[in-house]
């Protein structure tokens, strides 16, 4: 599958594994950012064959802020109820 702006993909290993959204494909390499840790001021620059493409593809007009992209990206990393990230909160011994 191609990527392309806006689409969803996923880092699959690394120290930022998790999901994330192509900002913008430049030179042979995807720019991606998740609103969280990598910022849409400032994405990062990844080589496309490091990710793993979802078929989602989020339409990147309308997603102008990182809390509108974390809200975006929040189903795919946590859950439709946010389910997971509780699961993950409790399993580290955390209230």
């Amino acid at each position: 599958m191609e990527l392309k702006p806006g689409m969803v993909v996923e880092n699959r290993s690394g120290h930022d594994r998790g999901f994330f959204a192509v900002t913008k494909l430049e030179g042979g390499y995807a720019y991606i950012a998740n609103g969280r840790s990598r910022l849409l001021e400032k994405p990062k620059k990844k080589n496309p064959k490091h990710l793993s493409p979802t078929g989602t593809v989020l339409d990147m007009e309308s997603i102008t802020t990182d809390k509108k992209l974390r809200a975006a990206l929040w189903p795919m990393n946590f859950g439709p109820d946010g389910a997971a990230a509780l699961q993950r909160r409790d399993s580290l011994g955390k209230r």
